[in-house]
Protein backbone atom coordinates (compact mmCIF):
# COMPACT_ATOMS: atom_id res chain seq x y z
CA UNK A 1 0.00 0.00 0.00
CA UNK A 2 1.51 3.76 -0.93
CA UNK A 3 -0.10 6.73 0.46
CA UNK A 4 -0.53 10.10 -1.62
CA UNK A 5 1.97 12.52 -1.21
CA UNK A 6 -0.92 15.01 -0.43
CA UNK A 7 -2.34 12.96 2.33
CA UNK A 8 -5.98 11.45 0.96
CA UNK A 9 -8.35 13.20 3.62
CA UNK A 10 -10.07 14.63 0.71
CA UNK A 11 -12.33 12.97 -1.05
CA UNK A 12 -11.02 15.28 -4.45
CA UNK A 13 -12.83 15.42 -7.92
CA UNK A 14 -11.34 15.08 -11.09
CA UNK A 15 -11.54 18.68 -11.54
CA UNK A 16 -7.85 20.54 -11.53
CA UNK A 17 -8.41 24.51 -11.51
CA UNK A 18 -4.86 25.76 -12.47
CA UNK A 19 -6.21 29.29 -13.35
CA UNK A 20 -9.44 32.02 -12.49
CA UNK A 21 -10.95 34.63 -14.28
CA UNK A 22 -13.52 36.72 -12.48
CA UNK A 23 -16.59 33.97 -12.05
CA UNK A 24 -15.08 31.16 -14.15
CA UNK A 25 -12.93 28.48 -13.05
CA UNK A 26 -9.70 27.42 -15.77
CA UNK A 27 -9.04 23.82 -15.57
CA UNK A 28 -5.53 21.77 -16.05
CA UNK A 29 -7.07 20.17 -19.38
CA UNK A 30 -8.13 24.19 -20.44
CA UNK A 31 -12.09 23.35 -19.41
CA UNK A 32 -14.06 26.31 -18.11
CA UNK A 33 -16.69 26.21 -15.14
CA UNK A 34 -18.90 28.50 -14.01
CA UNK A 35 -17.65 29.20 -10.57
CA UNK A 36 -21.17 29.24 -8.31
CA UNK A 37 -19.32 27.81 -5.06
CA UNK A 38 -16.36 30.70 -4.47
CA UNK A 39 -14.09 28.03 -2.91
CA UNK A 40 -16.94 27.52 -0.29
CA UNK A 41 -17.77 31.07 -0.27
CA UNK A 42 -13.84 32.41 -0.11
CA UNK A 43 -13.73 34.20 -3.27
CA UNK A 44 -16.31 36.96 -2.60
CA UNK A 45 -14.87 38.72 -5.30
CA UNK A 46 -14.03 36.38 -8.18
CA UNK A 47 -10.93 34.75 -8.82
CA UNK A 48 -8.89 37.94 -10.63
CA UNK A 49 -10.39 41.19 -8.63
CA UNK A 50 -7.29 43.76 -9.25
CA UNK A 51 -7.89 45.49 -6.53
CA UNK A 52 -6.93 42.64 -4.34
CA UNK A 53 -4.42 41.32 -6.39
CA UNK A 54 -2.80 44.81 -6.09
CA UNK A 55 -3.10 45.33 -2.65
CA UNK A 56 -1.67 41.60 -1.95
CA UNK A 57 1.42 42.89 -4.67
CA UNK A 58 2.36 45.55 -3.27
CA UNK A 59 2.23 44.49 0.32
CA UNK A 60 4.27 41.21 -0.23
CA UNK A 61 7.27 43.93 -1.96
CA UNK A 62 6.76 45.21 0.90
CA UNK A 63 6.98 43.60 4.31
CA UNK A 64 5.33 40.02 4.48
CA UNK A 65 5.47 38.70 7.89
CA UNK A 66 6.65 39.66 11.61
CA UNK A 67 6.37 38.13 14.63
CA UNK A 68 3.46 39.68 17.30
CA UNK A 69 6.40 40.61 19.56
CA UNK A 70 5.86 43.75 17.43
CA UNK A 71 3.55 46.35 17.07
CA UNK A 72 1.03 45.83 14.09
CA UNK A 73 0.31 49.07 12.12
CA UNK A 74 -1.50 46.93 9.29
CA UNK A 75 -3.22 45.19 11.92
CA UNK A 76 -4.45 47.83 13.96
CA UNK A 77 -5.85 49.57 10.90
CA UNK A 78 -7.75 46.69 9.58
CA UNK A 79 -9.18 45.85 14.06
CA UNK A 80 -10.68 49.33 13.63
CA UNK A 81 -12.14 48.96 10.54
CA UNK A 82 -13.91 45.76 11.84
CA UNK A 83 -14.97 47.52 15.47
CA UNK A 84 -16.36 50.81 13.65
CA UNK A 85 -18.50 48.65 11.16
CA UNK A 86 -19.30 45.70 14.05
CA UNK A 87 -20.52 45.73 17.53
CA UNK A 88 -17.06 44.82 18.61
CA UNK A 89 -15.16 46.59 21.17
CA UNK A 90 -11.73 44.23 20.10
CA UNK A 91 -10.17 41.58 17.29
CA UNK A 92 -7.94 38.71 17.72
CA UNK A 93 -6.90 37.38 13.83
CA UNK A 94 -6.09 33.85 13.10
CA UNK A 95 -5.70 32.34 9.75
CA UNK A 96 -8.89 30.19 9.75
CA UNK A 97 -12.17 30.12 10.49
CA UNK A 98 -11.56 26.69 12.73
CA UNK A 99 -8.98 28.98 14.45
CA UNK A 100 -11.72 31.97 14.99
CA UNK A 101 -14.23 29.55 16.87
CA UNK A 102 -11.11 28.10 18.93
CA UNK A 103 -10.56 31.89 19.79
CA UNK A 104 -14.40 32.82 20.31
CA UNK A 105 -14.81 29.54 22.62
CA UNK A 106 -11.59 30.44 24.49
CA UNK A 107 -13.00 33.88 25.08
CA UNK A 108 -15.90 32.90 26.83
CA UNK A 109 -14.32 30.52 29.10
CA UNK A 110 -11.73 33.49 29.99
CA UNK A 111 -14.48 35.92 30.49
CA UNK A 112 -15.83 32.88 33.30
CA UNK A 113 -12.94 31.98 34.86
CA UNK A 114 -11.71 36.67 35.10
CA UNK A 115 -14.95 37.28 37.19
CA UNK A 116 -14.79 34.07 39.19
CA UNK A 117 -16.76 31.65 37.76
CA UNK A 118 -14.49 29.13 37.30
CA UNK A 119 -17.61 26.08 37.35
CA UNK A 120 -18.73 27.78 34.37
CA UNK A 121 -17.36 26.39 30.87
CA UNK A 122 -19.55 24.59 28.73
CA UNK A 123 -21.15 25.85 25.33
CA UNK A 124 -24.41 24.48 24.74
CA UNK A 125 -24.02 24.05 20.79
CA UNK A 126 -26.27 22.90 17.77
CA UNK A 127 -27.52 19.59 16.03
CA UNK A 128 -26.05 19.41 12.25
CA UNK A 129 -23.85 22.45 13.44
CA UNK A 130 -20.14 22.92 11.97
CA UNK A 131 -17.91 24.99 13.49
CA UNK A 132 -14.25 23.42 11.91
CA UNK A 133 -12.02 20.79 11.99
CA UNK A 134 -9.86 21.14 14.99
CA UNK A 135 -10.68 19.28 18.34
CA UNK A 136 -12.38 21.61 20.34
CA UNK A 137 -14.35 22.54 16.77
CA UNK A 138 -15.35 18.98 15.88
CA UNK A 139 -16.23 18.49 19.94
CA UNK A 140 -18.69 21.43 19.55
CA UNK A 141 -20.05 19.47 16.55
CA UNK A 142 -22.39 16.65 17.25
CA UNK A 143 -21.71 14.89 13.68
CA UNK A 144 -20.63 11.78 14.12
CA UNK A 145 -18.81 11.21 10.89
CA UNK A 146 -16.08 13.79 12.27
CA UNK A 147 -15.81 12.44 15.40
CA UNK A 148 -14.75 8.81 13.97
CA UNK A 149 -11.05 8.05 14.43
CA UNK A 150 -10.49 11.10 16.76
CA UNK A 151 -12.09 10.09 20.59
CA UNK A 152 -12.09 11.04 23.25
CA UNK A 153 -13.85 14.42 22.45
CA UNK A 154 -12.80 17.65 24.10
CA UNK A 155 -14.89 18.15 27.36
CA UNK A 156 -17.35 21.11 27.64
CA UNK A 157 -20.33 20.76 25.09
CA UNK A 158 -23.91 20.08 24.98
CA UNK A 159 -26.16 20.18 22.11
CA UNK A 160 -29.38 21.43 21.26
CA UNK A 161 -31.69 20.66 18.61
CA UNK A 162 -31.10 23.52 16.30
CA UNK A 163 -33.94 26.82 16.55
CA UNK A 164 -35.06 24.65 19.55
CA UNK A 165 -35.01 27.47 22.49
CA UNK A 166 -36.81 25.48 24.86
CA UNK A 167 -34.24 22.88 24.66
CA UNK A 168 -31.57 25.10 24.67
CA UNK A 169 -33.15 26.75 27.76
CA UNK A 170 -33.25 23.10 29.28
CA UNK A 171 -29.52 22.40 28.98
CA UNK A 172 -28.27 25.45 30.84
CA UNK A 173 -27.10 24.60 34.23
CA UNK A 174 -24.27 25.20 37.07
CA UNK A 175 -21.14 24.59 34.63
CA UNK A 176 -23.04 26.61 31.28
CA UNK A 177 -20.82 29.81 30.04
CA UNK A 178 -22.49 30.09 27.08
CA UNK A 179 -24.23 29.77 23.26
CA UNK A 180 -22.05 28.30 20.07
CA UNK A 181 -24.66 28.96 17.05
CA UNK A 182 -24.30 29.78 13.73
CA UNK A 183 -27.31 32.32 12.54
CA UNK A 184 -27.17 30.70 9.14
CA UNK A 185 -26.18 26.88 9.28
CA UNK A 186 -23.90 26.44 5.73
CA UNK A 187 -22.74 22.81 6.28
CA UNK A 188 -26.29 21.80 7.86
CA UNK A 189 -28.34 22.55 5.00
CA UNK A 190 -27.69 26.52 4.64
CA UNK A 191 -30.79 26.72 7.67
CA UNK A 192 -32.17 29.77 8.79
CA UNK A 193 -32.14 29.72 12.68
CA UNK A 194 -35.72 31.78 13.44
CA UNK A 195 -35.41 35.53 14.80
CA UNK A 196 -37.58 34.22 17.71
CA UNK A 197 -34.57 31.34 18.02
CA UNK A 198 -31.80 34.15 18.34
CA UNK A 199 -33.69 36.75 20.05
CA UNK A 200 -34.16 33.67 22.74
CA UNK A 201 -31.30 33.15 23.12
CA UNK A 202 -29.57 36.44 23.54
CA UNK A 203 -32.47 37.12 26.18
CA UNK A 204 -31.45 33.79 28.02
CA UNK A 205 -27.39 34.75 27.83
CA UNK A 206 -28.59 38.85 29.43
CA UNK A 207 -30.36 36.39 31.64
CA UNK A 208 -27.49 34.10 33.18
CA UNK A 209 -25.11 36.25 32.51
CA UNK A 210 -23.71 33.86 29.84
CA UNK A 211 -21.64 34.41 26.32
CA UNK A 212 -23.61 34.23 23.11
CA UNK A 213 -21.40 33.50 20.18
CA UNK A 214 -21.92 33.78 16.43
CA UNK A 215 -20.20 31.39 13.62
CA UNK A 216 -20.36 33.44 11.04
CA UNK A 217 -17.30 32.09 9.23
CA UNK A 218 -19.55 31.19 5.86
CA UNK A 219 -22.30 33.43 6.51
CA UNK A 220 -20.23 36.85 7.60
CA UNK A 221 -19.00 39.34 5.36
CA UNK A 222 -21.44 40.69 3.05
CA UNK A 223 -22.38 37.10 1.84
CA UNK A 224 -26.18 37.44 3.23
CA UNK A 225 -26.39 41.04 1.66
CA UNK A 226 -25.53 42.56 5.30
CA UNK A 227 -21.79 42.99 6.48
CA UNK A 228 -22.71 40.19 8.86
CA UNK A 229 -25.84 38.14 8.69
CA UNK A 230 -26.46 39.52 12.85
CA UNK A 231 -27.78 42.99 11.52
CA UNK A 232 -31.00 41.27 9.17
CA UNK A 233 -31.97 39.63 12.92
CA UNK A 234 -31.37 42.68 15.39
CA UNK A 235 -29.49 40.34 17.70
CA UNK A 236 -26.40 41.13 18.47
CA UNK A 237 -23.42 38.95 19.86
CA UNK A 238 -21.04 39.00 22.62
CA UNK A 239 -18.41 36.92 20.58
CA UNK A 240 -18.00 36.75 16.81
CA UNK A 241 -16.19 34.11 14.39
CA UNK A 242 -15.53 35.52 10.97
CA UNK A 243 -13.44 34.12 8.51
CA UNK A 244 -13.64 32.81 4.78
CA UNK A 245 -14.95 35.43 2.64
CA UNK A 246 -12.82 38.40 5.02
CA UNK A 247 -9.32 37.77 2.70
CA UNK A 248 -10.83 37.30 -1.00
CA UNK A 249 -8.92 34.17 -0.94
CA UNK A 250 -6.26 34.89 1.36
CA UNK A 251 -6.25 33.03 4.66
CA UNK A 252 -7.63 35.01 7.08
CA UNK A 253 -10.46 34.88 10.20
CA UNK A 254 -11.15 36.91 13.37
CA UNK A 255 -12.63 36.98 16.66
CA UNK A 256 -14.75 39.82 17.31
CA UNK A 257 -15.88 40.64 20.66
CA UNK A 258 -17.19 43.46 22.99
CA UNK A 259 -15.16 44.67 25.82
CA UNK A 260 -16.66 42.81 28.42
CA UNK A 261 -16.79 39.49 26.76
CA UNK A 262 -13.17 40.11 26.35
CA UNK A 263 -12.04 40.64 29.35
CA UNK A 264 -10.13 37.47 30.04
CA UNK A 265 -7.95 37.33 27.03
CA UNK A 266 -4.67 39.46 28.23
CA UNK A 267 -1.27 39.33 27.56
CA UNK A 268 -0.33 35.77 27.51
CA UNK A 269 -3.43 34.11 27.19
CA UNK A 270 -3.93 33.77 23.43
CA UNK A 271 -1.32 34.05 20.26
CA UNK A 272 -1.05 32.70 16.42
CA UNK A 273 2.38 32.96 14.81
CA UNK A 274 0.84 33.95 11.42
CA UNK A 275 -2.20 35.98 12.66
CA UNK A 276 -2.85 39.29 11.48
CA UNK A 277 0.42 39.38 9.74
CA UNK A 278 0.72 41.89 7.27
CA UNK A 279 0.15 40.04 3.71
CA UNK A 280 -2.95 39.01 5.86
CA UNK A 281 -4.21 42.72 6.15
CA UNK A 282 -3.39 43.80 2.96
CA UNK A 283 -6.01 41.43 1.74
CA UNK A 284 -8.24 42.10 4.27
CA UNK A 285 -8.23 45.75 3.53
CA UNK A 286 -8.67 45.34 0.26
CA UNK A 287 -12.10 43.47 0.65
CA UNK A 288 -13.69 45.58 3.15
CA UNK A 289 -12.63 48.12 0.83
CA UNK A 290 -14.90 46.28 -1.84
CA UNK A 291 -17.95 45.23 0.40
CA UNK A 292 -18.11 47.25 3.42
CA UNK A 293 -20.39 50.01 2.19
CA UNK A 294 -24.20 50.60 1.43
CA UNK A 295 -24.00 50.13 -2.10
CA UNK A 296 -22.38 46.81 -2.40
CA UNK A 297 -23.99 45.00 -0.12
CA UNK A 298 -27.36 46.46 -1.60
CA UNK A 299 -26.88 45.15 -4.24
CA UNK A 300 -25.82 41.52 -2.78
CA UNK A 301 -29.10 41.53 -1.79
CA UNK A 302 -30.71 42.25 -5.10
CA UNK A 303 -29.02 40.08 -6.99
CA UNK A 304 -29.69 37.35 -4.38
CA UNK A 305 -32.97 38.05 -4.50
CA UNK A 306 -32.90 38.00 -8.63
CA UNK A 307 -31.64 34.56 -8.32
CA UNK A 308 -33.74 33.53 -5.65
CA UNK A 309 -36.43 34.57 -7.92
CA UNK A 310 -35.62 32.46 -11.00
CA UNK A 311 -34.69 29.36 -8.71
CA UNK A 312 -38.43 29.27 -7.26
CA UNK A 313 -39.79 30.06 -10.35
CA UNK A 314 -37.57 26.91 -12.05
CA UNK A 315 -37.52 24.06 -9.25
CA UNK A 316 -41.42 23.52 -9.96
CA UNK A 317 -40.07 22.09 -13.54
CA UNK A 318 -38.46 19.27 -11.57
CA UNK A 319 -41.06 18.47 -8.34
CA UNK A 320 -39.67 15.02 -7.99
CA UNK A 321 -35.96 16.32 -7.93
CA UNK A 322 -36.38 19.77 -5.88
CA UNK A 323 -38.02 20.55 -2.73
CA UNK A 324 -37.68 24.74 -2.31
CA UNK A 325 -35.19 27.34 -1.62
CA UNK A 326 -33.82 28.69 1.22
CA UNK A 327 -31.11 31.17 2.48
CA UNK A 328 -30.33 34.64 2.33
CA UNK A 329 -28.70 36.87 -0.12
CA UNK A 330 -26.11 34.97 -2.25
CA UNK A 331 -25.81 31.87 0.08
CA UNK A 332 -28.91 29.99 -1.19
CA UNK A 333 -29.59 26.35 -0.41
CA UNK A 334 -31.58 24.34 -3.08
CA UNK A 335 -33.49 21.54 -1.34
CA UNK A 336 -33.36 18.62 -3.09
CA UNK A 337 -35.84 15.51 -3.04
CA UNK A 338 -32.26 13.02 -4.00
CA UNK A 339 -28.82 12.88 -2.87
CA UNK A 340 -27.22 15.82 -3.27
CA UNK A 341 -23.59 14.52 -4.23
CA UNK A 342 -24.64 12.78 -7.25
CA UNK A 343 -26.19 16.21 -8.61
CA UNK A 344 -23.05 18.17 -7.75
CA UNK A 345 -21.03 15.24 -9.21
CA UNK A 346 -23.18 15.60 -12.53
CA UNK A 347 -23.49 19.40 -12.84
CA UNK A 348 -19.90 19.51 -12.72
CA UNK A 349 -18.80 16.86 -14.69
CA UNK A 350 -21.76 17.27 -17.63
CA UNK A 351 -22.53 20.98 -17.16
CA UNK A 352 -19.16 22.75 -16.07
CA UNK A 353 -21.27 24.29 -13.11
CA UNK A 354 -19.78 24.29 -10.06
CA UNK A 355 -21.40 23.80 -6.67
CA UNK A 356 -21.62 22.50 -2.98
CA UNK A 357 -23.25 19.52 -1.24
CA UNK A 358 -24.41 20.22 2.18
CA UNK A 359 -26.76 18.16 4.61
CA UNK A 360 -30.26 18.14 4.78
CA UNK A 361 -30.17 16.97 1.06
CA UNK A 362 -28.77 20.63 0.51
CA UNK A 363 -26.93 21.86 -2.84
CA UNK A 364 -25.61 25.23 -1.67
CA UNK A 365 -25.06 28.21 -3.93
CA UNK A 366 -22.43 30.18 -2.99
CA UNK A 367 -21.54 32.44 -6.01
CA UNK A 368 -18.68 35.41 -5.73
CA UNK A 369 -20.85 38.31 -4.95
CA UNK A 370 -19.57 40.50 -7.99
CA UNK A 371 -22.35 38.20 -10.18
CA UNK A 372 -24.34 40.16 -12.55
CA UNK A 373 -27.08 38.93 -14.61
CA UNK A 374 -25.24 37.02 -17.32
CA UNK A 375 -23.87 34.79 -14.78
CA UNK A 376 -27.03 34.28 -13.40
CA UNK A 377 -28.37 33.77 -16.94
CA UNK A 378 -25.48 30.97 -17.62
CA UNK A 379 -26.01 29.02 -14.48
CA UNK A 380 -29.89 28.98 -14.89
CA UNK A 381 -28.77 27.77 -18.37
CA UNK A 382 -26.38 25.14 -16.62
CA UNK A 383 -28.24 24.18 -14.00
CA UNK A 384 -32.03 23.52 -16.39
CA UNK A 385 -29.62 21.16 -18.65
CA UNK A 386 -28.20 19.54 -15.40
CA UNK A 387 -31.74 18.93 -13.89
CA UNK A 388 -33.00 17.46 -17.32
CA UNK A 389 -30.33 15.19 -17.82
CA UNK A 390 -29.88 14.13 -14.86
CA UNK A 391 -33.52 12.84 -14.54
CA UNK A 392 -33.30 11.23 -17.70
CA UNK A 393 -30.25 9.11 -16.44
CA UNK A 394 -32.15 8.18 -13.59
CA UNK A 395 -34.27 4.55 -13.51
CA UNK A 396 -37.69 4.77 -13.42
CA UNK A 397 -39.75 4.18 -10.24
Amino acid sequence: MSITPLMPVYPRCGVRPVRGEHCHLISEDGTRYLDFASGIAVNLLGHSNEHLIGAIQRQAATLMHVSNLYGSPQGEKVAQRLVDLTFADTVFFTNSGAEAVECAIKTARAYHQSVGNLDKYELITFNNAFHGRTMATISASNQEKMHKGFLPLLPGFKYAPFDDLAAAEALIGPNTAGFLVEPIQGEGGVRDASPEFLAGLRALADKHDLMLIFDEVQCGVARTGTFYAYEQYGVVPDILATAKGIGGGFPVGACLATEKAARGMVAGTHGSTYGGNPLAMAAAEAVLDVVANDEFLAQVKATGERLRSRLEQFIGNYPDMFELVRGRGLMLGLKLRIEPRAFVAHLRDNHQLLTVAAGDTTLRILPPLVIDDSHIDEFMEKLSAGAASFEATEPAA
